[in-house]
């Protein structure tokens, strides 16, 4: 059996044994049939609220937060029909807010290639940083006590638009909605207590978990406690075509997408498998190892105790840039004594929830990585084991686990979470 895996900008074709393979996508959904139309439908009908229009008179200033580039959220074809409803707001009181979160700052060649050029040169746009307390305005506290720290840009807006894209998150639920304004343009203190080993260890903190789940409650109390006048999400398929949007107030529109998404990326299984073989939905998710761990999370969540995961994630950008990633990893020389480390009171350092999501991924599994971008000893020293050939490695691990056993390849990585039924 012949499967392409999502592979950085191209494909991986790799050979699996049919008898003993399942291969999980997300239920193809076609793209819309007229995108144009169907955005400008959701901006003019919206959910629960105004037409975005009439929400924004020409006195006022008015923030829009997107997504950076590690998220394939179609903005390019999004942001020119928005800010088509907001033409009678001049230019200068518009400022477009790139939600990074902690990542680091998008180039301008970034910006060109998500927003389009004629947006960049026409439109103030901002890059978030979640360190500069200069740029940031206190809030207070939300439950369980999380200090609110936004970008000012944001908080000092007249009117506030988010536009997302709804995916299944492994540790917040969902993507999209609340998380463009936190973690999205929070600081860093806001993002470190929502990020935290305790938050992080919380057993509905998982994909596709948003009632109970204590990160998607912080960031929805965030969200409600600053103030959103319109937000618009939407959802893809694995051709990045738009497949459904929605807009209007933010908690209405972002759960009908979520429901949606739910529906048709997420697929229970009655018992797990022996071997998974996962990616990271290609580029730009699949850009440095910290985002990558979301695919190995994804093939976590119907992996036996003991068992082996593959993952092929390109990494072109290697490790990331920012924070503190890469330390962190080389601090002890064991996923566990990692977890143990990170576990430890006032332990709070930046990027730690990605190491504690892979070492918690560790307890239950063998990690294989495939990453062109990283060296072998890169590999080594995040404590994965590194592999060149996907399908030679798949085959080795089924050996390993004898001739009943049974393989589960996730193509798309995170765009299809599978689950066992409880």
């Amino acid at each position: 059996m012949n499967v392409d895996l999502a592979y950085g900008r191209g494909r991986l074709p790799v050979d699996f044994p049919t008898e003993r393979t399942t291969v999980l996508e997300p239920t193809y959904i076609n793209g819309l049939p007229d995108e144009i139309a169907s955005i400008r439908h959701a901006l003019r009908v919206p959910l629960n609220a105004p037409p975005l229009a009439n929400i924004a008179s020409p006195t006022q200033t008015v923030a829009i937060s997107v997504c950076d580039i590690t998220r394939p959220m179609p903005s390019r074809t999004l942001l020119p029909i928005l800010l088509g409803e907001l033409a009678h707001v001049p230019d200068n009181q518009i400022t477009i807010l790139i939600a990074a979160g902690t990542h680091r700052a998008n180039t301008r060649d970034e910006l060109v290639e998500m927003l389009g050029e004629p947006i960049v040169d026409r439109y103030r746009v901002v890059n978030h940083d979640a360190f500069d307390d200069t740029g940031l305005v206190y809030l207070g506290e939300v439950s369980p006590q999380v200090p609110v720290w936004l970008n000012h840009h944001w908080v000092e807006a007249n009117v506030r638009i988010t536009t997302g894209f709804v995916e299944p998150h492994f540790f917040a639920g969902f993507s999209g909605g609340p998380k463009l304004v936190a973690p999205g343009l929070a600081g860093f203190k806001t993002t470190m207590r929502l990020h935290d080993a305790e938050m992080i260890a919380n057993s509905n903190a998982r994909w596709g978990i948003t009632d109970g789940n204590p990160i998607h409650e912080a960031i929805r109390g965030i969200a409600e406690l600053v103030g959103v006048h319109f937000s618009v999400d939407v959802a893809i398929n694995r051709d990045r075509q738009i497949t459904d949007v929605c807009a209007g107030e933010i908690f209405a529109a972002h759960k009908k997408i979520s429901a949606t998404v739910k529906r048709n990326a997420m697929q229970v299984f009655d018992s797990a498998f022996d071997v998974v073989v996962t990616t990271n939905s290609g580029y730009p998710l699949d850009q440095n190892l910290y985002q990558s761990v979301k695919g190995m999370s994804a093939a976590a969540q119907v992996v036996k105790q003991g068992g082996a995961i593959v993952c092929a994630a390109e990494c072109s950008d290697g490790l990331p840039s920012h924070g503190e990633y890469r330390d962190i990893l080389t601090k002890r020389s064991t996923p566990g004594e990692l977890l143990k480390m990170i576990c430890e009171p006032g332990h709070n350092r930046h990027d730690q929830w990605e190491v504690q999501v892979q070492a918690q991924i560790q307890q239950r599994a063998d990690v294989f990585l495939k990453a062109d971008g990283l060296s072998s000893d890169d590999v080594r020293a995040a404590h994965l084991t590194p592999i060149n050939d996907v399908g030679a490695t798949t085959r080795l691990q089924l050996e390993r686990f004898g001739p009943e056993a049974r393989l589960c390849v996730l193509p798309e990585g995170p765009q299809t979470i599978p689950y066992l039924a409880e």
